[in-house]
């Protein structure tokens, strides 16, 4: 039976590497920490609440009770403003380190193993997402884009999630966030921030452990390179306009007997019957020129068999040995690729976490800060992994009492939670 996280142990984590943060404030004149403005915004996010400080105050005179004190041990809370002062030059760096943390608790708690797909390997579902846009207010680290002779000022960041198929929860992993880079004369781009996020991390993962999912932006040799020379796998949506010379192979392939092996299964899906018709080959240039490198490919066409209505068409290259055993196999772990967009960003954009919500740009990092602080306390892990004290609502938010009181698909940690 897995062993159960504690929730104070994952807070543990966040108030330990806030301690570790330089102070950059000169003088004697320090009244707040920064560990204390860091814990007071991320209990703002855990309550799902852009005014949680105003809600406490209200609290304490009321109740004389303040969940900041009593759950995340913050005895002062700094004022908004203070906050944000406080937070705007820490370094996101610093906040990488307990999402890790978490996924180590995790991983000796026996929890991942739920989470193991296609070969035994990890799914690690990777796609970006913009997170601030703003014609007038901007930062160093802004993306600029010029539309119409008007700068546009955004913020973006790769989001990176294990995830299984079946299972409705991911788990949030370190970020990587989408920002002019030193030594570049072109903006940054998703491209570049998901090399860094392989080269950053792929140690974490034992040797072929883990499964890279991604879309088609990034199904191209020099991350195909980049993945291997790492040691992990990749399934990587592979769409015909963008791999031109590789259709061409697999067309010509047809033409020779046995080349491009094929499969049908037949599906009651509790309305209709599915025909889903598989097709793999081995071994095929993922682009045209001689050092180009060779990968296996398969795709799936899923029909209505009353019909013959096509409900689903998608294709992908892959490192895996492709089998008739393995193909149904590798096309839903494929598949699962998406759970990165419907099950972590969409719920964090739509289901009170305000996502794209500006709690505070700042001048250097308060943006990406703020957003990492919100990851943390979304890192939606499966019910019954953490254990927790209850907590009082917050308003319109919802505490761990939510539990049994819940809107419609909420996806908050605390929902998570089991009650102590």
């Amino acid at each position: 039976m897995a062993k159960r996280v504690k929730f104070q142990e994952m807070l543990g984590d966040v108030r330990r590497r806030l301690t570790t943060v330089p102070e950059h404030r000169k003088g004697r004149n320090i009244q707040y920490l920064i560990v204390q403005a860091g814990l007071g915004a991320f209990s703002v996010f855990f309550a799902q609440s852009p005014s949680f400080l105003a809600h406490q105050r209200h609290t304490d005179q009321r109740q004389g009770r303040n969940n900041a004190r009593s759950i995340f041990g913050v005895e002062v809370i700094p004022s908004d403003g203070q906050r944000r002062n406080l937070l705007d030059s820490v370094d996101p760096s610093y906040l990488r380190a307990p999402f890790w943390e978490i996924y180590e608790r995790l991983q000796t708690g026996g929890h991942l193993e739920a989470y193991e797909s296609i070969g035994g390997t990890l799914l690690c579902s990777l796609d970006g997402t913009r997170y601030f846009a703003s014609q007038r207010i901007s930062c160093p680290n802004c993306t600029v884009h010029v539309h119409d002779e008007q700068d546009y000022y955004s913020h973006m960041v790769l989001a990176a999630v294990l995830v299984a198929p079946g299972k409705e929860h991911v788990i949030a992993l370190d970020p990587e966030f989408i920002t002019p880079q030193d030594g570049h004369d072109k903006q940054d781009c998703e491209q570049q921030a998901i090399k860094r996020w392989v080269k950053r991390n792929a140690e974490r993962f034992p040797s072929w452990g883990a499964t890279i999912l991604t879309d088609d932006l990034h199904s191209h040799q020099p991350l195909c390179e980049l993945l291997l020379e790492s040691e992990l796998h990749f399934i990587m949506t592979c769409k015909t306009e963008s791999h031109q010379a590789l259709y061409q192979e697999v067309e010509l392939l047809t033409r020779v007997e046995d080349a491009v092996q094929t499969m049908t299964t037949r599906r009651w899906n509790g309305r209709y019957h599915e025909l889903s018709e598989y097709r793999w080959v081995d071994q095929v240039p993922i682009r045209a020129g001689a050092k180009a490198w060779r990968v296996n490919w398969c795709e799936i066409t899923i029909v209505r068999e009353d019909t013959g209505k096509q409900m689903y068409h998608n294709a992908w290259i892959t490192s895996h040995e492709l089998t008739r055993e393995t193909v149904p196999e590798l096309v839903t772990a494929g598949r699962a690729h998406w759970k990165v967009e419907n099950e972590n960003l969409n719920v964090l954009k739509n289901r009170g976490y305000n996502f794209e919500h500006n709690y505070g740009h700042g001048k250097q990092h308060l943006s990406t800060v703020l957003l990492s602080l919100l990851l943390l306390a979304f890192p939606s892990t499966p019910c019954s992994i953490f254990r927790a004290q209850s907590i009082r609502p917050f308003g319109r938010s919802w505490g761990l009492v939510a539990l049994f009181q819940r809107p419609p698909r909420p996806h908050p940690l605390h929902v998570l939670l089991q009650l102590g």
